[in-house]
């Protein structure tokens, strides 16, 4: 069981691994199978699918490589395969935790209550189909957060030299806080904490959430891994919130 110590916050390490632990704890099963499916059916056809791109992408990318940047052509040639998979892989996660939206939200209360003890309020498919509407306007929030700020560094990859080196690490240290973000408001969500609040409480541990971002972020590149990723990340993530943040912001107890 997870503690509340609200004090004594581990790593984001820990709270990944956490959450590969979670996600098969009896009962907690069930409630993974959708995501894990509508995650296995979008990544999988996606990264299917790039990889068959990659021959004509990864030339057409380097071709914008300055002639004076030749020399380091060894190094920022994995830069921008990686660059392409974060992007791609961010972009169809994205895709994905809208569509499965609901259900991790479920995924994380049930996960809370086994955890804690706690009785969430509503729960099952009446208490889904309530709270749809609740959940998909939290969604366009993170998207109205996410696209002005990925647009900037989108367009530091049109810029010489900058766009093969630079870009690739701020675009991954963003992807890193955006999944953050994407996964730790499940738990907050269900209990109403407003989407402002729960940046502000992110930002106090932002280390331990960009680690745990990160993590989750790589997972994302790996085949056959990034299949399951997204029950894992939001098992993960509410076990974080259960130590961190639930003594100070859970509505229900």
């Amino acid at each position: 069981m997870v503690s509340q110590s609200g004090g004594t916050p581990r790593s984001g390490l820990y709270y990944f691994s956490q959450g590969w632990k979670l996600v098969t704890l009896p009962g907690i099963r069930r409630f993974v199978i959708l995501p894990l499916l509508i995650n296995i059916v979008l990544m999988g056809g996606a990264f299917w699918w790039l990889f068959s791109q990659f021959d004509v992408w990864i030339p057409a990318l380097m071709s914008h490589v300055p002639g004076w940047l030749q020399w380091l052509s060894y190094v920022i040639w994995p830069l921008v395969v990686i660059s392409v998979l974060l992007i791609f892989g961010y972009f169809f996660s994205t895709l994905a935790n809208w569509i499965a939206a609901p259900f991790n939200g479920l995924l994380a209360e049930q996960l809370e209550a086994r955890l804690t003890g706690a009785t969430p309020p509503d729960t099952g498919v009446f208490g889904i189909l309530k709270d749809v509407p609740r959940i998909m306007k939290r969604e366009w929030q993170k998207l109205a957060w996410y696209l002005p700020r990925a647009v900037v560094l989108l367009l530091l990859y049109f810029i010489p030299g900058i766009g093969q080196t630079v870009a690739p690490v701020l675009w991954f240290l963003f992807s890193a806080w955006m999944l953050a973000i994407q996964y730790c408001d499940y738990p907050f969500d269900n209990h109403k904490v407003p989407f402002k609040t729960m940046r502000i409480a992110l930002r106090e541990r932002k280390f331990t959430n960009l680690q745990f971002g990160a993590l989750v972020s790589l997972f994302t590149l790996i085949p056959f891994l990034n299949l399951v990723i997204m029950p894992v990340a939001v098992c993960g993530a509410t076990a974080m919130w259960v130590d961190c943040y639930r003594r100070q912001h859970a509505l229900w107890q």
